[in-house]
């Protein structure tokens, strides 16, 4: 068996071509891994009656706004709450998210650390654990809170698309129970 050397020469041109082949390779593969958040983008609201605990039920508008960003999306939910008292509550939460390199699922961007890079919190202080994922026509938003018990709390936001709009489907679930569910259409402003 002979083995033979190769005298081949590579020069600075050639090597610095196959580099940027090979990074826009990579690219291409990166964004075919990823999912489209295109679909989803755009301004959304809507209204339901939240059954509480008790059995009561109480009115809710529920708006949200997907954006997308340079590294990935932005999803931007409020909702208002009447209660019987008059007393009006109004929530608004707002988070970044970007790719995780693992395909469909996506991190929260939510503090910068030492070195200025987006991060997520620490769900052992008491922070909220939050990621999203898309399945198909389904954008999930989890958010996972840890009880000072080590309980936990896990809030899950389903938003499918259909003609004008999303179906929201809202759960609250504490240690394996669901606390509560929500479900409704949001209109495309």
């Amino acid at each position: 068996m002979t083995v033979s050397r190769s005298n081949a020469r590579f020069s600075p041109q050639g090597v610095w071509t196959a580099l940027m082949v090979l990074g826009v390779a990579m690219l291409a593969f990166a964004g075919g891994a990823r999912a489209d958040i295109a679909p989803f983008v755009g301004a959304y609201s809507g209204s339901a009656e939240v059954v509480q605990v008790d059995g009561t039920s109480v009115p809710r508008d529920m708006s949200v706004e997907i954006s997308e960003t340079r590294e990935g999306f932005t999803v931007t939910w409020t909702s208002v709450t009447y209660r019987a008292s008059g007393k009006v509550s109004e929530k608004s939460y707002t988070v970044d998210f970007v790719p995780s390199g693992r395909g469909q699922v996506y991190a929260a961007a939510q503090k910068k650390n030492v070195f200025g890079h987006e991060v997520q919190l620490d769900p052992m202080k008491g922070e909220p654990y939050v990621w999203a994922r898309i399945d198909g026509t389904t954008l999930t938003v989890f958010s996972l809170f840890v009880d000072v018990d080590g309980g936990y709390n896990l809030q899950q936001y389903d938003r499918t698309l259909t003609g004008g709009g999303l179906d929201l489907r809202f759960q609250t679930i504490r240690d394996g129970r669901i606390l509560r569910a929500v479900d409704t259409f949001l209109e495309r402003s």
